[in-house]
């Protein structure tokens, strides 16, 4: 594997504090998901997508497995730089990669993720398991990152968006984004963004909540970093997990939820933050899609649908959109 390096760009810890401090002086109380994936976080994440009602990762990699060809085809080009926002393990995107390596297309595969520890799991496990590909690790915030791509060559760029991390943002969030997203790219370009559409409230609640509690623990765990990084004294057994989903909006939030009234202190902030009982914690939200929403959202960007890849239940589609 030819290795490459590009200047690194971590999120301080001033940030996180500051992040914090935003977040939990607002009304109603909030933490940004991104602190999720610290390296316990990634570790409950990997856990996560292993549980039986998780079935996102799954229904995905179905999707790539089953219609890896299909996409290459709808894709047409054999010369491209393949570019990964929020790469993760890589696990379903080996899929791809093997595929395009096997098919002799010359292309560099760029992925990109705010956590160095899931960059480095990824680069070994890629430099064992695919040693002729060609790599270029970029530990970055995505639009950071992809306004340092944007002169890298002249060759079309197909961008990953997977895992319904589209999902991750609010209808307004994901609108910027998506706007962001287009005017990074040139006529022609790819995106090949996942979605997972809405089915039974039953099914999408249970991905949540989890018999096991993995998810209760990886939401927890933002709480423990912030004890561990900033010097919070936040009592974890005085909070709750607890999360909801609303079938009209296809909005599935989570929230931590204060048992009592408690006050809570962090020392990095020299601050304390009061909770009345019943007070919530918003830390995050995965929505689903329609196949309408899907159409209207690419349309609206600037964007031709030139493929939609399903797997066999049609709970979850890969959508091959081509820059106008």
């Amino acid at each position: 594997m030819k290795n490459e390096t590009l200047e690194e760009n971590k999120v301080s810890l001033q940030q996180f504090a500051e992040e914090v401090r935003k977040g939990l002086s607002a009304h109603p109380k909030y933490l940004p998901s991104r602190y999720f994936y610290d390296a316990v976080g990634d570790a409950l994440f990997q856990q996560i997508m292993n549980m039986p009602e998780y079935y996102l990762t799954r229904s995905e990699f179905h999707v790539l497995s089953g219609q890896k060809e299909a996409i290459a085809r709808a894709w047409a080009h054999s010369s491209f730089d393949l570019i990964e926002l929020g790469a993760g393990d890589g696990y379903k995107t080996k899929v791809l990669l093997r595929h395009f390596l096997d098919k002799q297309m010359d292309f560099r595969y760029l992925p990109i993720d705010i956590s160095a520890n899931v960059l480095q799991i990824l680069e070994q496990s890629l430099q064992e398991e695919l040693p002729e590909l060609r790599m270029l690790t970029i530990e970055d915030e995505y639009f950071q990152a992809l306004s340092h791509l944007s002169n890298y060559s002249e060759r079309p760029k197909l961008i990953l968006f997977m895992g319904s991390n589209i999902g991750n943002f609010t209808p307004e969030e994901a609108t910027d984004f998506m706007g962001q997203l287009s005017a990074s790219m040139r006529q022609g370009d790819g995106l090949l963004i996942g979605f997972d559409l809405k089915k039974s409230p039953h099914q999408i609640l249970a991905a949540y909540n989890d018999a096991g509690g993995i998810t209760r623990n990886f939401n927890l765990n933002l709480l423990k970093r912030i004890n561990r990084e900033l010097g919070g004294d936040f009592a974890l057994d005085q909070f709750e997990h607890f999360p909801i989903y609303d079938p009209e909006l296809g909005a599935a939030k989570s929230y931590l939820v204060s048992k009592q009234e408690q006050e809570v202190y962090i020392e990095a902030l020299d601050e304390a933050f009061a909770f009345e009982r019943a007070e919530s914690i918003y830390t995050e939200i995965s929505q689903k899609f329609s196949l309408q929403d899907i159409k209207t959202m690419a349309e609206r960007h600037g964007f031709e649908v030139k493929g939609q890849f399903f797997d066999e239940q049609r709970w979850f589609v890969d959508s091959l959109w081509i820059k106008k």
